[in-house]
């Protein structure tokens, strides 16, 4: 939830699965590999749940819980932090588990979902559909016991965005990725409001970093497996204009904005100016491998341009951590 490491969002947005960098699907296994164990229920659930995602989003929750309990004065691992971290894990897996629900026959055409647990049957879907809601209504139970309504109001919209508009919305229109990007963004806004118990301007600062960054990363992604979205019938600008025109214009205008987005938290007294002069530092580095990421228009074929899609996906991966732990480090030093 959505944060499509990752479509995220991730926080989630369009496929944020991939939000969290993976190795490439290949043909064939490779003799000298080691081959990997068996699926277990507990691997099927953190498959389904999208654990590696739902880490990416408690993550940047806890960021904006960091930073808004900072922002009052007190200590940033007080009573509730754990409980509101559980909460919002179990909301953004039990959303990615309703999504996997949905999905599930068209993640059976794509080579790199095609063995997600409720894809391939090792998972039947009133299984599926119990797991998932349970999730959202547990979480959605712990915020309410331990943060407050605002939160909980915001990670019930952020379930209903993700699974009710955007899922059904990507097979329909490449405006998907723009919906998807909402709920995908949403993990450190949760958090603020759950330390603060109210939406103001520096959470909005948050969402707005996360929404933007989320669109040069998800290009990236959607290069990379165009041809599997093409095959589910997923309606991603890849795939509805292959020439990568569009995709390379999405990404560079949001790897733009991306550079005085991230300086928002300085505008709004979040973190100092040495935030400030890495975020620069950083959205410029952003940028370049985003233009970098343009060499695709030439290349020969599609194979090669995939190397420009991998390093953008690399760059974009290693960016968001950076940017937000240097965030909170000047945020506690300017306090002290």
């Amino acid at each position: 939830m959505p944060l499509t490491t990752a479509q995220a969002t991730t926080g989630l947005a369009p496929d944020a699965d991939a939000a969290i960098l993976a190795p490439e699907p290949v043909p064939q296994a490779q003799p000298h590999r080691r081959a990997k164990a068996a699926p277990n229920l507990l691997t099927d659930y953190m498959e389904m749940f999208k654990a590696r995602v739902t880490l990416l989003v408690v993550i940047t929750a806890w960021a904006g819980f960091y930073l808004g309990s900072v922002r009052s004065g007190i200590p940033s691992f007080h009573i509730g932090l754990l409980e509101t971290l559980l909460g919002i894990a179990l909301i953004s897996g039990g959303a990615a588990a309703l999504n996997e629900v949905l999905e599930r026959k068209s993640d059976a055409r794509m080579v790199r979902t095609a063995g997600r647990p409720l894809a391939c049957g090792r998972i039947s879907l009133p299984h599926g559909l119990l797991a998932a809601f349970a999730a959202v209504a547990t979480g959605s139970l712990l915020l309410l016991r331990f943060t407050n309504p605002v939160t909980v109001v915001l990670g019930l919209l952020t379930v209903f965005t993700y699974v009710a508009v955007y899922t059904p919305l990507k097979y329909r229109s490449t405006l998907a990725t723009f919906i998807g990007a909402f709920p995908g963004a949403m993990g450190p806004l949760l958090g603020w409001t759950a330390a603060r118990g109210r939406i103001e301007w520096p959470a909005v600062a948050l969402f707005a970093i996360l929404f933007v960054w989320q669109f040069p990363h998800f290009m990236a992604i959607a290069w990379l497996y165009r041809e599997d979205y093409g095959r589910a019938g997923i309606r991603m600008l890849p795939v509805v204009q292959p020439d990568g025109w569009s995709t390379v214009v999405e990404a560079l205008a949001y790897a733009v904005i991306m550079i005085p987005v991230s300086l928002l938290p300085w505008y709004f007294d979040i973190s100092g100016r040495i935030y400030a002069v890495a975020a620069l530092i950083l959205g410029i580095g952003y940028l370049a491998y985003t233009i970098r990421f343009a060499k695709i228009l030439k290349a020969p074929s599609f194979a090669a341009s995939r190397p420009y899609a991998r390093a953008l996906l690399k760059a974009s991966v290693l960016y968001l951590p950076l940017l937000l732990i240097i965030m909170m480090l000047d945020a506690t030093a300017g306090r002290r």
